[in-house]
């Protein structure tokens, strides 16, 4: 079964991320802690997408489990899956060591011996890949696997609760973050000061400055101010219809009064009833990763101007699409100073030492590795958290700068 696949990979990737192999890939590998962090967060981000697939496959009625697009598209998965599973073989023998009684029990316990052990960076490319197909497999599903379903609640839990569930997760990781608090401050006098008509504001910049962080911390503490809310990841939405579909489903979710046919409506109908149910209410709306601006053309024509304070908040890496905000409702968000990225990396590295204090005869070195970060927190939080767990001696750290 599919869903035996999932959890096996999902086992596996815990193991990938758990204290004891972090410490093993940060020995093997103490002059790739870039490559490292960033096959981790890739790892994270597949275990989650797996997790919900899982959760998904659990709740899908027993009839659905006869048509053909969802039987495809579950075996597309389950070979996915086992892909993955691969690859993390992969990965824990490539760090693995003979010697470790405990490591050598879990390759012994049910990880295949690759026949050719691959370099870092080909499985950092491969995890890539893997990353990349989790999320066309999502589009697919919401492209034809709905219709299969129609008239049935499963799917549509399983899209609310994924959106809730990457809100949860990107709340969590803000309160990693630093130097953020004018922005939060400035988000905030937006959404509870500005007027009673309805106001887009849009937080952009460039990946890994932790947008989606800001938004979400936000999010947590004004949404219970507002009649409805909703929180949708618009990267992996392909389809305006999909998009609308999502949101509409969010909405009814939380009066529990889901349209039976909300699979097969088409553009007008999702319109109209998104209208209906806004007219009036004061909802606040957060769509996360916005690329096109066309994505966001027909959720206007749905959104209810009925001056009851709502507002629609957009994060965005995309300047055509920073445009659609309200006169003056751009946040910019910059990289972090000097400063603040050091603030930010020791709390991370040196979370165990009083103060988050940096070891006086390691500043030097970990001065240099901030600098390569350039100010990017979400980077900065990955490196931090992957050398919390090395050795703190100044010869191991100079490796790892080299």
């Amino acid at each position: 079964m599919a869903e035996a696949v999932i959890l096996l990979a999902v086992k596996k990737i815990s193991i990938a991320l758990g204290n004891e192999a972090i410490s093993q890939a940060s020995s093997r590998f103490r002059n790739f802690v870039a490559q490292i962090a960033e096959l981790h967060g890739s790892m994270t981000r597949i275990s989650r997408e797996l997790r919900f697939i899982h959760g998904f496959l659990c709740k899908m009625d027993v009839r659905n489990r006869n048509d053909q697009a969802y039987e495809i598209w579950v075996e597309e998965t389950r070979k996915l899956a086992h892909g993955i599973e691969d690859i993390v073989d992969e990965y824990l023998h490539l760090v693995g060591n003979s010697h470790d009684i405990r490591w050598t029990f879990y390759i012994t316990k049910g990880f295949k011996k690759p026949e050719v052990l691959l370099s870092l960076n080909r499985i950092v490319s491969l995890i890539k890949e893997a990353d990349a197909s989790l999320v066309h497999l999502f589009q697919v599903k919401e492209r034809w696997v709905p219709m299969a379903s129609a008239g049935q609640s499963n799917n549509s839990g399983y899209i609310v609760e994924r959106s809730q569930y990457v809100a949860s997760t990107s709340r969590s990781i803000s309160g990693d973050l630093v130097g953020i608090e004018q922005n939060k401050e400035t988000l905030l006098n937006c959404l509870r000061n500005d007027g009673m008509a309805l106001s887009t504001i849009v937080l952009h910049g460039m990946g890994g400055l932790g947008k989606t962080a800001l938004a979400a911390n936000v999010y947590k503490g004004e949404r219970e101010y507002y009649d409805c809310h909703a929180w949708i990841s618009v990267s992996q939405t392909n389809s305006p219809v999909v998009l609308l579909r999502k949101l509409l489903v969010e909405f009814f979710h939380q009066e529990e009064n889901l349209p039976s046919k909300i699979a097969t409506m088409d553009m007008i109908g999702i319109q109209e009833a998104l209208g209906e149910f806004l007219k009036e209410k004061k909802y606040l709306i957060v769509l996360d990763d916005v690329r096109t601006p066309e994505a966001l053309n027909y959720l206007s024509g749905a959104l209810v101007q009925n001056l009851k304070g709502s507002r629609v908040v957009i994060t965005t890496r995309i300047a055509n699409v920073a445009i659609l905000a309200s006169e003056g409702r751009v946040l910019t968000i910059d990289c972090l100073s000097e400063v603040k990225s050091w603030e930010l990396f020791c709390k991370k590295a040196f979370q165990r030492e009083t103060n988050h204090d940096c070891p006086a005869d390691l500043k030097a070195v970990s001065e240099k590795i901030v600098t390569k970060y350039k100010g990017l927190p979400l980077a900065i939080v990955s490196v931090g958290s992957l050398l919390s767990v090395r050795e703190k001696n100044l010869a191991e750290w100079k490796r790892i700068n080299n």
